[in-house]
């Protein structure tokens, strides 16, 4: 027999107990899929999220455009890759959403702030919705996805200034007209993300619980930074396949020529 559906009040009660802290900054990544059913679909997670982190609370989620054409357009640009939650909350009223193809909405007395122009050819970087949130010491929360899904992760790579790229483009509005924007993001497939797993438990700084009817994962924006350039610092390399393992994190090596 399947479980019914989820209240929500109870999937508030659900991210208090796992840990999420009212009145602070939570970066949530999300797939519906693994949570429902729940009251309401992903209108019923939005409004428990919201709940949990109350009004002195800021939620950011992904938006990022699905492909590299059209231009981008922050009014219409759908974001369906990044899940039916994160696609229904940008369009919300009273959302702000960032102008850019690699995109973050959020809602929230610090939504102008981490929404504010942030630059195409450096996605992720500390100049980005999820390096403004780590500088504000946020939570991130996973709801039925791993850490391959932690755009925070990209957040330390860039810090530690990874030897590796992948050649991509995106297109976007200058002064009303359509322009490509070429340049090298770092990326990969990001499968061996999962390692963050168990570096953040060996030290106590991950929660898991359930939201929904998924498994949950809360931890500290600071507290995975720190994970990931401790072993960059030792291998630059350390979240890369080995070669001929990965064709994307083969390309990502060729930036460099690394082998």
């Amino acid at each position: 027999m399947s479980e019914g559906p989820t209240t929500i009040e109870e999937m508030t009660r659900q991210l208090l107990l796992l840990g999420v802290e009212p009145g602070g900054v939570l970066v949530v990544h999300s797939a519906f899929s693994r949570i429902r059913p729940v009251e309401n679909g992903p209108l019923g997670v939005i409004a428990a999220l919201r709940a949990a982190v109350g009004p002195a609370g800021t939620l950011v989620l992904p938006s990022m455009a699905d492909e590299n054409d059209p231009p981008f357009d922050v009014l219409e640009s759908p974001c369906l890759g990044m899940g039916a939650i994160a696609n229904t909350f940008w369009q919300m009223p009273g959302v702000l959403r960032s102008d850019s193809p690699h995109s973050f909405a959020a809602a929230g007395p610090r939504a102008a702030e981490i929404t504010a122009a942030h630059p195409v050819e450096i996605p992720h970087g500390p100049d980005s919705p999820p390096g403004r949130a780590h500088e504000l010491d946020s939570q991130i929360l996973l709801l039925g996805v791993g850490h391959d899904a932690n755009t925070t992760i990209h957040v330390a790579e860039n810090i530690a200034g990874v030897p590796y790229r992948l050649q991509t483009y995106s297109t976007v509005f200058r002064e009303g007209l359509p322009v490509r924007v070429d340049y090298a993001e770092v990326d990969h497939c990001c499968e061996n993300f999962r390692m963050m797993d168990d570096w953040l438990e060996d030290t106590g700084a991950q929660r898991r619980g359930k939201v929904g009817h998924a498994e949950a994962r809360l931890s500290r924006s600071r507290e995975v930074v720190a994970a990931a350039l401790k072993r960059l610092r030792d291998d630059p390399l350390v979240f890369l396949h080995p070669l001929a393992a990965c064709g994307e994190c083969d390309d990502a090596r060729r930036y460099g020529r690394l082998r």
